[in-house]
């Protein structure tokens, strides 16, 4: 058999096959936060049914957390409601709850690897686009609609149509200052985002494998941006160091019966892919976004594109700047910006906080700028502080936030206002996704630094 990784991972949890239908996948995991929770458990309830397998179910609040002040109530309703709802559901069904003030509380997709539920070979779903993150560790992971919720809820099964599989390989070594957010975002600008759309990714050679655990979760997370239901890394030995004795992983013999069957993980030799890409790894530089949506990006010393071939036609091309207030022909460096968001499941993990620290170390916050640190669990705010981060932070005038999605899709109070530009470190650029009104840049940790020391837009390099 020649298998793709994905296939082996697939077809080993398909329960049933329906003729000329989807198929019904087992699923391994199970993450669920306040906002696509509530009606799921609603459907439950009306219904008269228990969660199936509350032991594959896990729980966090992130989406419409504060992230200042948390030891206080909620001040949105809207936001009180969900919160406490998830709480509840999650204590009737006898969930595993890390609610404000826990100290496993964090995005969902920081969490589920931070404590090993995140595994390879599982499969691992949420009410949430950005699941595509776990499948840096060689699972398939995908992000379902409130009813699918539901469905896993009640059967810890879902229905799926098979993807189609693409192959996106990159070797070479990457230049100094790029990250793997600016690999994902080179690959985005190079599919658009819809090229991917129909398929499930899997990254290979030499730049993923040189990669940690935490640069190939924001791979995986972006996958979405491009259309792709989700996007793999196979595991291997830094996988495996990286989730040994962690609170939900194997041990002892478990540990050792996962590892024959994790070992196998990976695509035949003459496995067959649906596409295949290639890109070369030392024609990247450091990225930013222009647009409104993650396709629109260029290496940060480029011109802005003509409108000319451009995704969605003249005129949708023409709107997008129109809405960021940017011409065609027009350099990204030393725009001014407003805002700065470091944090979101996509860059709010300790490497991140590491990349902006190299930057900003024994300089000072831009007087312009508005910065918002915002990492992605208690157990990254504890590594920041710990590694002497915070200290670097505070005497270049910066502050650190609580945990929480935070700015990335503004559900709670961290909301740019109208007409401001953010340089954010997370996923989507989307008109209004930060606030209504706002502008949106997405980039790196190490450009989102530069920006926040100088109050433009700047080439990390020069601060390198």
């Amino acid at each position: 058999m020649n298998n793709t990784l994905f296939d082996k991972v697939w077809d080993s949890h398909v329960v049933h096959k329906i003729k000329d239908g989807p198929d019904v996948l087992f699923i391994d995991r199970h993450m669920v936060h306040e906002v696509t929770s509530p009606v799921a458990f609603l459907g439950l309830k009306n219904r008269g049914i228990k969660v199936l397998f509350p032991e594959k179910t896990f729980a966090t609040a992130d989406h419409n957390t504060p992230t200042i002040n948390q030891h206080l109530p909620v001040k949105d309703p809207l936001s009180a409601n969900q919160l406490k709802a998830l709480e509840q559901n999650s204590k009737e069904h006898g969930i595993s709850y890390w609610g404000l003030g826990h100290e496993k509380n964090g995005i969902v997709h920081v969490v589920g690897p931070e404590y090993g539920i995140t595994q390879p070979g599982a499969t691992i779903v949420c009410g949430d686009s950005h699941t595509s993150t776990h499948g840096a560790f060689g699972a398939i992971a995908f992000g379902i609609g409130t009813s699918e919720v539901e469905m896993v809820l009640s059967t810890q099964c879902i229905m799926q149509p098979k993807p189609k599989k693409m192959r996106i390989t990159i070797n070479g070594d990457l230049n100094i200052g790029v990250t793997p957010k600016d690999v994902a975002l080179y690959i985005i600008s190079k599919l658009s985002t819809s090229g991917a759309t129909g398929y499930f990714v899997e990254y290979s050679g030499a730049v993923f494998s040189n990669m940690s655990m935490e640069g190939r979760m924001t791979v995986c997370n972006l996958s979405i941006e491009m259309g792709a239901r989700g996007g793999m890394i196979a595991p291997d030995e830094k996988t495996f160091e990286y989730i040994k004795d962690r609170e939900f992983t194997p041990k002892n013999e478990d540990w050792n019966k996962a590892m024959k069957y994790w070992s196998t993980l990976k695509t035949d030799k003459n496995a067959i892919f649906d596409k295949e890409i290639e890109f070369d790894g030392n024609k990247i530089n450091p990225m930013i976004t222009f647009g409104t949506n993650p396709g629109m990006g260029i290496g940060i010393s480029k011109e802005i594109p003509n409108a000319k071939n451009q995704e969605g036609g003249v005129n949708t091309y023409k709107k997008s700047l129109n809405y960021m207030d940017f011409e065609e022909g027009q350099s990204m460096i030393g725009k001014n910006i407003d805002f700065v968001f470091l944090g979101s499941c996509t860059n709010g993990r300790i490497e991140d906080f590491r990349e902006f620290t190299k930057i900003i170390k024994g300089k000072k916050k831009a007087s312009n700028v508005t910065a918002w640190l915002v990492p992605g669990s208690h157990k990254v705010e504890k590594a920041i502080k710990e590694e002497g981060l915070l200290k670097i932070l505070n005497e270049s005038g910066f502050e650190l936030r609580e945990p929480g999605c935070s700015a990335c899709l503004a559900m709670n109070d961290d909301k740019v206002p109208a007409g401001k530009y953010a340089v954010s470190t997370s996923n989507r650029n989307f008109e209004g996704r930060q606030g209504p009104g706002s502008r949106t840049l997405l980039a790196s940790p190490l450009v989102a630094a530069a920006a926040a020391i100088t109050g433009k837009i700047t080439d990390p390099r020069t601060l390198l």
